[in-house]
């Protein structure tokens, strides 16, 4: 690795306040405490949602940079990161697994870690970063060749480091870790990603102070759980909803990481996608023969218990899924008549929303994209698909030459009705505010084995756009009801975080690379600035010296270049970048 610490850079940072340790009350109240943003999410329920209000839309029209900062060199690929900020320092990610430290009043960098991956490492949807975590003196991010480092904050010194996964084998690591406390004290949980190479998902829970592993829970059926060092308990019951031996390389990888709930004590983590993508290859039984065919815990929200690693409960929404419709989006916990509930706005297209206080109960399941097209409707009752049979892909095995089943127009594509761009839930408007895309793909099934370390799909596919004059879609949602009040719709795909705030205000960018605000409660776009790449990255706001300040990280990449098909072709313009914008209001509305 290498780790970079101008003089300048050091001076400037003796003349910041003190950087106080990170405590388990810090992160629990990450979204009250303004002055700090310490989790992914802005707070672990990752409702993304800021009491502030200096900036409102009354006064957001006059914003305008502080500073910018760029991630520089030639690793400018896919910055979808959300900074952190800490007593007048702002921690950055960047592609290729790099941590910045920044000087919030100056944009100066203060230290720049730089990891050294290994030759060969295999992620599947670019090079990208979603952020980090902090707790204590130190601050933890993944990295590419599947390995969890833990920094000194100050100094960006290597703490420890540890291994997640094999990346010869297809694992890597992405998503921003979460830390929760438990029995064993405070626990970093990660996932891991590679579920297009054949990998097994699963849950880890560590020492934060040593990285020690106390908990592991993989969530393919057959596998066997870890507790302090011995074997617990198996995941599921093998052989229940998979066929013979395909299990051992089932997918279901963990990669977008997880939120928690503190009122029912349970993290929440989604799996992804059952490997491979030919259902056909993975069905233990006719449709009609029950379950057989499921594939737990693939495409699942799983419930875990933070002491043991333990699955508490589980809702799959695409059981037998055969269209690369993973179950990874991220779950957001909030309060609805009274109830702690949960929603997620799934790949599938549905928008869930379950009672986190009974077991995760079906609540209501409303498409939020159009044309839905591999499921009539969600059975409230069973929590089931009302599948469309006739839209599945074919089996090749049905195929006069073997090599491939017949092909079908699905919607939506297997990018998604959301992909991994995070929703926002604000308090003030109950309204959720869900980053769409409207899209569909042709796609075919093909016969495939497991190798390790290669791709393990077992199909192909071409995406296509819907409609000529749009494809993303930011889609204001009522929980209660399913209904979207408000739409706002983008030539390009949607494929960056959202934020919302007390003052009325949702925060989004766009590839075309206008980072905007609108009016929470109309859709008005109330405010655009041109950050000068595509942005993907997750905004953020805090409050120092009494200023409200907003960031978002700008640099095209992510999926949608690589796996885009004639989507990707449209947006070939698009110039890739690396750089942190931060934003404020002149000091005469900035009082008001």
């Amino acid at each position: 690795m290498r780790i970079l610490i101008s003089a300048m850079a050091l001076a400037a940072f003796a003349a910041t306040p003190a950087l106080a340790e990170v405590t388990m009350d810090d992160i629990a109240n990450d979204q009250s405490i303004t002055t700090q943003i310490v989790t992914n999410g802005m707070g672990r329920d990752l409702q993304r949602y800021s009491p502030l209000k200096k900036i409102n839309r009354h006064n957001v029209k006059k914003m305008y940079p502080a500073w910018a900062f760029s991630l520089g060199g030639e690793k400018q690929r896919g910055q979808e990161t959300q900074p952190l900020v800490k007593d007048g320092v702002m921690y950055v990610t960047g592609s290729y697994s790099r941590m910045y430290a920044i000087d919030v009043k100056t944009g100066e960098e203060i230290w720049q870690y730089d990891a050294r991956l290994p030759e060969g490492i295999l992620p599947c949807c670019d090079v990208v970063n979603r952020g980090a975590v902090m707790l204590g003196e130190n601050i933890y991010f993944g990295t590419l060749d599947a390995k969890l480092v833990a920094l000194n904050a100050k100094t960006g010194d290597v703490v420890w480091r540890k291994k997640i996964g094999d990346y010869k084998a297809g694992y890597s690591y992405t998503a921003a870790p979460l830390i929760v406390d438990s029995k064993h004290g405070p626990l970093i949980v990660t996932g891991n990603s590679g579920g297009e190479f054949g990998i097994v998902g699963a849950v880890e829970a560590r020492n934060t102070e040593t990285g020690d592993m106390v908990w592991r829970r993989p969530v393919i059926e057959g596998h066997m759980g870890e507790l302090l060092g011995e074997e617990s308990t198996m995941t599921g019951e093998l052989n229940a909803t998979w066929p013979g031996d395909m299990w051992k390389s089932g997918g279901g990888a963990t990669w977008l990481g997880g939120s928690y709930d503190a009122k029912t004590n349970t993290i929440l983590m989604g799996a992804g996608n059952p490997a491979p993508w030919n259902s056909h290859l993975r069905n233990a039984g006719e449709p009609t023969d029950g379950h057989k065919g499921d594939n737990l815990y693939a495409a699942s929200r799983i419930a875990l218990d933070p002491d043991t690693g333990e699955i508490k409960w589980h809702y799959q929404t695409t059981p037998r899924e055969g269209w690369d419709y993973d179950g990874v989006n991220e779950v957001v916990g909030f309060d609805m008549d009274g109830k702690r509930m949960a929603a997620t706005a799934d790949r599938n297209g549905f928008f869930y929303v379950m009672d986190l206080e009974n077991e995760g109960k079906l609540h209501g399941a409303t498409p939020f994209v159009k044309d839905i097209s591999w499921a009539e409707s969600i059975d409230l009752e069973t929590g089931r698909p009302n599948f469309v049979e006739d839209n599945r892909p074919g089996n090749p095995a049905d195929a006069a030459d073997g090599k491939k089943g017949n092909v079908i127009f699905a919607v939506p594509s297997f990018l998604g009705g959301k992909n991994w761009q995070p929703m926002a839930y604000s308090q003030r408007t109950g309204l959720f505010y869900v980053p769409s895309n409207e899209w569909g793909m042709d796609i075919w099934n093909e016969p495939i084995t497991y190798k390790k370390g290669a791709a393990y799909l077992g199909a192909g596919f071409t995406i296509k756009p819907l409609f000529e004059d749009y494809i993303g879609s930011l889609k204001a949602i009522d929980p209660k009801t399913g209904e979207t009040v408000w739409e706002y719709k983008n030539k390009a795909p949607l494929w960056g975080g959202v934020m919302t705030t007390a003052g009325d205000l949702v925060f989004t960018g766009t590839p075309e690379g206008q980072f905007k605000a609108f009016d929470a409660k109309s859709g008005e776009e109330l405010w655009s600035f041109q950050t000068g790449s595509g942005v993907v990255g997750q905004p953020i706001t805090w409050e120092q010296d009494g200023q409200q300040y907003i960031a978002v990280a700008s640099g095209w990449g992510g999926a949608v270049p690589l796996w885009g098909g004639e989507v990707a072709k449209t947006v070939k313009y698009l110039n890739q970048g690396g750089s942190i914008w931060v934003f404020r209001l002149p000091d005469e509305y900035a009082a008001n």
